[in-house]
């Protein structure tokens, strides 16, 4: 059971803690920076946080168990051939730059050092060095099918989940979007796609796997065969490691951003709702949870402790979390509001209304 959760913010990053009063924020750094994401290694302790700077760039920090944080290497991507026109699916040129770190997460447990890194505007990296250096999966990005990979709500393309198999740490899965599912089963050399069955009305062809819009793709721990995907047009599930994927329906809205699987029941996921597209805000201005425990045969509508008028949250895809035992969850909003959950999301405690725009939260 985790006592402490990171917090990514437009203006920092705040450390979040129990004691015997709660929930409370209990320390800050990079006080005033964009603090885009960050990640705990419980394999050694350290935790790494990405920041944009906008202008500036991309910056990727370490810091040691009991340690200070230290600027480490970026993911940078190869020169762009000379006179290559390259363009996404909408047509847009590709800036061959790391215009953000839109995912982080370790290797296997027995690839001690080994971190994943999803970008903005599409790239994949793996560092074997705990970050001090970074490798490009040029086969992924060299594809031809890279071409139409479409921009979503940040207007370029981006890899936001990375699922590392625990039953294979060689295989691993990435959600783009818009680009769909990926899948490698060598470490990287080779990759399919993997997104048949899930439908993109908002997209150049609906039925496309290349084009799909998945917000956000998580993979059961207990049940590594079973996926759940928050997509722009819905939710779906896999029970066949990603190869098909059947959509559920929920109320009061299938639309959002974020997801968490139980990490003992494939079964038990968590959404957070809001209203489609241009709108984006909860239905009826209510913030609520909604849970399934039947696989999205039924969902529950959680509010025990959210706000039930003229509440106007949108949780990004990061911004929602649980922990290791499926009882603590935790999601944080663009409003600056920050909740916790110790009963699976049958009652909700404000931790704070005041912090800057929530990027991410993550239990450590």
């Amino acid at each position: 059971m985790s006592d402490r959760i990171l917090v990514s913010t437009r203006k920092g990053l705040f450390e979040v803690a129990r004691n015997g009063h709660g929930w409370e924020v209990s320390d800050s750094g990079f006080l005033g920076d964009n603090v885009t994401l960050a990640l705990h290694d419980p394999r050694d302790g350290t935790d790494y946080a990405a920041l944009n700077h906008g202008h500036f760039g991309v910056k990727l920090h370490r810091r040691d168990k009991g340690g200070e944080w230290t600027e480490i290497a970026t993911p940078a991507y190869p020169p762009k051939p000379e006179g290559l026109d390259d363009r996404d699916g909408w047509g847009k040129p590709v800036k061959w730059t790391t215009q953000m770190i839109w995912a982080l997460e370790t290797g296997g447990a027995d690839e001690p050092g080994n971190l994943w890194a999803g970008t903005m505007p599409g790239g994949l990296f793996r560092s074997t060095d705990r970050g001090d250096t970074w490798e490009m999966m040029e086969n992924l990005w060299l594809m031809p099918d890279r071409n139409k990979w479409l921009g979503g709500g940040a207007d370029i393309p981006g890899i936001h989940s990375i699922c590392v198999d625990p039953r294979s740490s060689r295989t691993v899965r990435i959600a783009i979007s818009c680009g769909g599912v990926w899948v490698t089963e060598d470490g990287g050399k080779n990759w399919r796609q993997s997104a048949h069955g899930m439908r993109f009305d908002d997209g150049p062809t609906a039925d496309d796997p290349d084009t799909q819009d998945p917000h956000m793709m998580v993979q059961s721990p207990s049940h590594p065969e079973r996926f759940w995907v928050q997509h722009h047009c819905g939710i779906w599930k896999s029970t066949d490691n990603a190869k098909s994927w059947t959509e559920v329906k929920a109320k009061p809205s299938s639309f959002g951003f974020g997801v968490v699987v139980h990490p003992k029941d494939p079964d038990t996921a968590w959404f957070v709702p809001g209203i489609k597209d241009e709108k984006r805000y909860p239905v009826e201005g209510k913030l609520v949870v909604t849970r399934t425990r039947d696989g999205g045969k039924s969902f529950d509508v959680l509010s025990n402790g959210l706000p039930q008028q003229h509440a106007y949250d949108i949780v990004f895809r990061h911004a929602l979390d649980g922990d290791g035992t499926g009882d603590r969850l935790a999601f944080g909003s663009t409003t600056g509001n920050l909740w916790v959950s110790e009963d699976q999301g049958d009652s909700w405690t404000t931790v704070s209304t005041t912090l800057p725009p929530v990027h991410a939260v993550r239990f450590a």
